[in-house]
């Protein structure tokens, strides 16, 4: 049994609804949400025709962690997963309630980045001012996370299959210029030395922020069913999906359209098909528009389980954990989250939003890598759960920590 008790005393608890599909597309959902379809052309504007290899890079260091997330989420599936793995395998309670609070953060964060990269979408339609479309979407999204985690999820799933055919479209629009660059792709190794790496590193910085959402799934631990055997499926099946439509897409969009105008796109998807077809980009557009709200409305839902599991332990205020008796959600931290989001969405460009998530997660990544490696150190080896090898958390650990220094050094030099 855990060290960490279940305080929640006579409040309803959270209701098992999900399956191994829904939480594999609960995970996809946030995954594919504005990664691909907000930032790549800023990660085209670093990496250039580098850009598919920054992708590589980025999905590499996801994998290590993702493979710690999927055992660590067997051994304690509960919510607030970060935190009770540094409990359980570091054993400092301020340390393990402080990665609490930096995923609540990273969250929030998150979902301000995507709702400023749904206004460059929105702008292709409407000339509307983010400082109304903004607040209107936060409040509706805020409502249907109160509603509840089934009827939530299953939107979300609805949403991530139309984000996964917008993909599909611009790699199938694409499809000649690829065909026609396969006896080039030797092309896209740097063999330029140093100034290539540099890009292809600060591009993969960026594109990271693109992988992010493997590791909300094990904060709806609680609210799947089988979570042991269940959640480590969904999380590496849903890393590896994204990951290789991730890499066609990039491979797409540089083959397909000069980076210099891509990066300057707001909306660089819609960009891309207007581009290549000629038309446009209505349905590409509207995609892009769900893939956004799909991604703010699942980091508003992980936020608010990562506040109710603190709450439950005490490492934040009980109200946090109060369960609504007929939503089965946690109503306060859902509306407190919003507002959050809310206001960081009014108030940071989206750049600044992106890479604050990426130092935030790789940060806690480490820690959750350098937790499980304690555990392995420690012999402790629960039955009939995944175990990935000894050198994973090892790998995921310095990894994560070199790319949070590397960068520091190169925004401080910039």
């Amino acid at each position: 049994m855990s060290r960490l008790s279940d305080t929640a005393g006579e409040q309803p608890s959270l209701r098992r609804s999900l399956s191994l599909p829904l939480t594999t597309f609960y995970g996809l959902g946030n995954i594919l949400g504005a990664g691909i379809y907000v930032l790549i052309g800023k990660v085209v504007a670093e990496a250039g025709m580098f850009a598919p290899v920054s992708f590589l890079l980025a999905s590499l260091l996801a994998c290590l962690t993702a493979f710690t997330y999927a055992e660590l989420s067997a051994r304690f599936p509960l919510s607030a997963g970060e935190a009770v793995y540094i409990q359980e395998g570091i054993g400092i309670q301020a340390l393990s309630a402080l990665v609490g609070l930096l995923i609540i953060l990273a969250g929030i964060v998150s979902a301000a980045t995507i709702l400023r990269g749904f206004t460059g979408y929105l702008q292709v339609f409407i000339a509307i001012p983010g400082g109304v479309a903004i607040p209107l979407l936060v409040l509706m999204l805020g409502g249907l996370a109160a509603w509840g985690i089934s009827e939530s999820v299953r939107i979300a799933a609805l949403i991530t299959l139309i984000e996964i055919t917008g993909l599909l479209l611009i790699i199938w629009i694409a499809a000649p210029d690829l065909a026609a660059a396969r006896p080039a792709l030797g092309d896209f190794a740097p063999l330029s030395g140093s100034t290539a790496w540099y890009g292809i590193f600060i591009g993969g910085f960026l594109a990271f922020y693109a992988f992010i959402g493997f590791e909300d799934m094990v904060n709806v631990a609680e609210e799947v069913q089988h979570p042991s055997s269940n959640l480590p499926r969904a999380i590496l099946i849903a890393l590896a999906v994204s990951a290789l439509l991730y890499f066609l897409v990039a491979l797409a969009a540089v083959l397909s359209v000069p980076a210099g105008e891509l990066a300057d796109a707001n909306a660089p998807l819609a960009f891309i098909y207007q581009y290549v077809t000629g038309r446009d980009p209505v349905v590409i557009t509207l995609i892009g528009m769900l893939a956004v709200i799909n991604g703010a409305l699942i980091q508003i839902i992980m936020a608010s389980r990562v506040c109710y599991g603190m709450g439950r332990k005490h490492w934040l205020p009980a109200v946090f954990a109060r369960v609504n008796h007929l939503t089965r959600t946690p109503i306060v931290a859902t509306v407190v989250v919003s507002a959050l989001v809310l206001v960081m969405a009014l108030w940071l460009p989206i750049e600044t939003l992106a890479k604050a998530t990426s130092y935030f997660l790789l940060i806690v990544f480490a820690l959750v890598n350098l937790a499980l490696w304690r555990m392995k150190h420690a012999a402790t080896h629960p039955p009939g759960i995944i175990r990935v090898p000894f050198w994973v958390p090892v790998m995921g650990f310095f990894a994560s920590a070199a790319f949070v220094f590397v960068q520091a050094l190169i925004d401080l030099m910039n």
